[in-house]
């Protein structure tokens, strides 16, 4: 499997899946967000909620289809054997006139895990743990603000407990959104960081007894 980070909180997963690479990607963003989204293909898109910082499909196009496959709310979906469930949670800002829903994309590929939490702004209680299940790959934003920053950051991991965290939704260079860098949560996580420019893992390459903060590269 190879996971790249596109900005934001936006990431290219692929897996050959019976000869076929099958490309997932999550919360694709406009160019208001002052990053300039590239052209993509995807098999599959998740989005978390409706802000111009997560829904931008414009740039998206079909990769064995003419089109991607987008799922946008809680429930169970199949496609291409790879399996999503989209799980129900809060943004966390008062604010928003959506009332701050936030939805929780689990990913099974191939025979690893990934969990995209999305904007979440608050920990999650023991029943949205349950229904995680067991995580490989937590993709956590970690800028604050908007999200959980990245003290609470560090606790929902302590929370799920994964193999491999990958921090999103933070402060990157030429991203006019305000909100914080990662280095509270670098901190909070005891400063042990791995830096790369993409993720490439199989099953046994996951972390056995202990969890590892990767960094990537915006791509």
């Amino acid at each position: 499997m190879n996971i790249s980070w596109l900005g934001h909180s936006c990431f290219k997963i692929s897996e050959k899946i019976d000869g076929n690479e099958v490309i997932v990607v999550t919360d694709p963003y406009s160019k208001e967000t002052g990053l300039f989204p590239s052209k993509i293909k995807a098999d599959i898109v998740t989005i978390s909620h409706h802000h111009f910082d997560h829904d931008n499909m414009e740039k998206v196009t079909g990769n064995i289809e003419d089109k991607a496959v987008v799922f946008d709310v809680p429930g169970e979906y199949e496609t291409k054997k790879v399996f999503v469930t989209g799980m129900p949670s809060k943004h966390g800002d008062t604010d928003l006139k959506d009332n701050g829903d936030n939805t929780i994309f689990r990913i099974e590929m191939g025979d690893i895990s990934i969990v995209h939490l999305g904007d979440l702004g608050l920990k999650l209680d023991e029943k949205q743990i349950n229904e995680l299940g067991d995580v490989d790959v937590l993709l956590v934003p970690v800028g604050g603000k908007y999200t959980l920053d990245g003290s609470q950051a560090s606790e929902v991991v302590r929370q799920i407990e994964p193999r491999i965290i990958i921090p999103m939704h933070y402060k990157i260079k030429d991203l006019n959104i305000d909100i914080a860098d990662e280095s509270k949560f670098v901190k909070a996580m005891g400063n042990k960081v791995e830096r790369m420019s993409k993720l490439k893992i199989t099953r046994k390459d996951l972390p056995e007894d202990s969890s590892k903060v990767v960094i990537l590269d915006k791509e």
